[in-house]
C-alpha cells in the first residue's frame, strides 16, 4: 500500500513537470515584439479608454500600453507577461513615466490569470492564445471591451476590425499596416 501510495505520488509529480513545461513552452514561443505607438494609441481609442476602466494588457512587454493609458487616460491597469525580465523593466519604466501608482505588472501566465475585474482587455498574442482565452474574455462584464492587434479570435465576430496605415504615422515607426480587432462583450458584432 505504501509503495503503490509512493508510486502515485511519482506519477502526479511527473504529470505537473510536465504540464508546467509544456504551457511554459507554449508562451515561449511568443515572442516580444513591441507595438507602434501609433497603434498603442489607436487601439486605447478603439476601445474608448476613459479613467473609470481597469485595463488588463496580456502579453505587456515593455508596459508601453498600460503607461500610455495611464499617461493619457489617468486609467488603472495590469501588465501580464511571463517574462521576468520585461516585467521588471515595464515597473521601472512605469516609476520613470511618474505612473506606478496607476499599474502593476505581474510575471505570470496570461492563460490562469483571474481578469474577471477587466473592462478592457488588450492583446497582442498570437491566435493560438487569444482563441484559448475567448471563453474567459466572454465572460467578463457586459460592454467590457477587448482590443487584440494583428491577430483575431475565432468564431467571435469583431465589432470592428481596423486597418492602421503606416502612411498615417509621423514617426515612421509603422512599416507596414496593421490590423486591430474591438469585441464589445454582450454586444452583437455590427454588419460592414
Amino acid at each position: 500500500m505504501l509503495m503503490m501510495k509512493h508510486l502515485v505520488n511519482k506519477i502526479l509529480l511527473v504529470v505537473l513537470v510536465l504540464s508546467y513545461s509544456l504551457a511554459a513552452l507554449a508562451q515561449e514561443t511568443i515572442p516580444f515584439v513591441p507595438s507602434p505607438m501609433i497603434v498603442v494609441d489607436r487601439m486605447l481609442e478603439l476601445a474608448d479608454v476613459n479613467k473609470d476602466d481597469i485595463i488588463y494588457d496580456l502579453g505587456s512587454g515593455d508596459g508601453r500600453i498600460l503607461i500610455q493609458a495611464a499617461k493619457k487616460y489617468g486609467v488603472r491597469g495590469v501588465g501580464i507577461d511571463m517574462n521576468p525580465k520585461l516585467v521588471e523593466d515595464a515597473t521601472r519604466k512605469a516609476a520613470e513615466e511618474k505612473v506606478s501608482h496607476l499599474v502593476q505588472f505581474r510575471a505570470a501566465d496570461g492563460l490562469t490569470v483571474d481578469i474577471s475585474d477587466a473592462t478592457v482587455v488588450t492583446l497582442y498574442m498570437f491566435k493560438w492564445f487569444n482563441n484559448q482565452m475567448r471563453p474567459k474574455l466572454q465572460r467578463l462584464k457586459p460592454g467590457s471591451r477587448v482590443v487584440a492587434h494583428d491577430f483575431g479570435i475565432d468564431e467571435w465576430e469583431a465589432n470592428k476590425v481596423e486597418n492602421v496605415d503606416p502612411k498615417s504615422d509621423p514617426s515612421g515607426e509603422l512599416t507596414h499596416a496593421r490590423t486591430l480587432y474591438l469585441w464589445k462583450v454582450g454586444t452583437p458584432a455590427q454588419v460592414p
